[in-house]
């Protein structure tokens, strides 16, 4: 199964940039540099995000698009 992007996650699930940073009450730029792959959220917001998004740490990955492309 490929693993989908932390933005498209966060798409899927019906959540705007502003939404999501609100709910996990994290600022929109952190949000933006995770959604890139310039930074990666610590363990305690993985799960808060797999549960508002309503999806399994499993398939998520927290790199940029552009590498999951290449990956495959």
């Amino acid at each position: 199964m490929t693993k989908m992007s932390l933005k498209a996650a966060r798409i899927n699930a019906g959540y705007t940039q502003r939404q999501a940073a609100a709910l996990l009450k994290i600022s929109i730029t952190t949000l933006i540099k995770w959604e890139q792959g310039r930074t990666f959220p610590k363990a305690s917001a993985i799960e808060k995000i797999c549960d508002m998004y309503g999806v399994h740490y499993d398939d998520i990955s927290f790199l940029p698009t552009s590498q999951l492309k290449a990956n495959n």
